[in-house]
């Protein structure tokens, strides 16, 4: 937690310009986050984490969902308060998660459990079940692929860290485990305008019980 926390308060002004547009240049992740904000309805409570800069957050709010964000970087969520400050945003760690048991209808984690080793991703997906309401929605976005890509000195910073890609197929079996039943499972081909270099992976799945 402390290299995340460490990488993301060192780029967090750059990491935010550069993927300033991305929700925009993206027309099926905005589809699957329409589809998301309807499943889990209207005024439903939401939390975004590993919020950044706040983008996924604003948006799913503008689709009528009660969303607030947490994050483990200070300098992100400076970033998120400023850009979007009629939204909650919070400092935290999603394996530590300080919500009450069942209170949510909604989990987002938007690229972030990419930063999670894999012996802990069972404790992660765990505390989603744990403060989702009975039928409550997760939704999962992560690149695809069996190793890890190390991000080392991004836009100059003396900073670096290990972005995890994982098998849909694997992390299916995980949520299973966990107490989640698939809803689906949306896998896209890189985008070279993004300067993708691997498909990415969205995993829609409901809390069961």
């Amino acid at each position: 937690m402390t290299a995340t926390r460490t990488f993301y308060d060192a780029v967090a002004d750059d990491y935010a310009e550069h993927f300033r547009d991305v929700i925009v240049r993206t027309p099926l992740e905005r589809a699957l986050l329409v589809a998301y904000a309807e499943l889990v309805g209207p005024g439903g409570t939401v939390v975004d984490l590993g919020c950044g800069p706040g983008r996924v957050a604003a948006y799913l709010a503008s689709l009528g969902l009660n969303v607030f964000g947490l994050d483990l970087s200070e300098s992100m969520l400076a970033v998120a308060r400023r850009e979007h400050p009629e939204l909650r945003f919070a400092q935290g760690s999603m394996l530590d998660l300080p919500l009450t048991d069942g209170s949510l209808a909604g989990v987002v984690s938007w690229y972030s459990s990419i930063h999670t080793p894999l012996e802990e991703l069972p404790a992660l997906f765990a505390g989603f079940h744990r403060v989702l309401a009975p039928s409550g929605h997760l939704l999962l976005a992560f690149q695809v692929g069996e190793r890890p890509r190390r991000h080392d000195r991004p836009w100059g910073h003396p900073v670096a860290l290990d972005f995890h890609r994982r098998r849909p197929e694997q992390m299916a079996e995980l949520l299973g485990e966990a107490g989640f039943a698939l809803r689906s499972s949306t896998v896209r081909e890189p985008d070279e305008a993004l300067a993708e270099s691997v498909p990415q992976a969205f995993l829609l799945a409901r809390k069961e019980g």
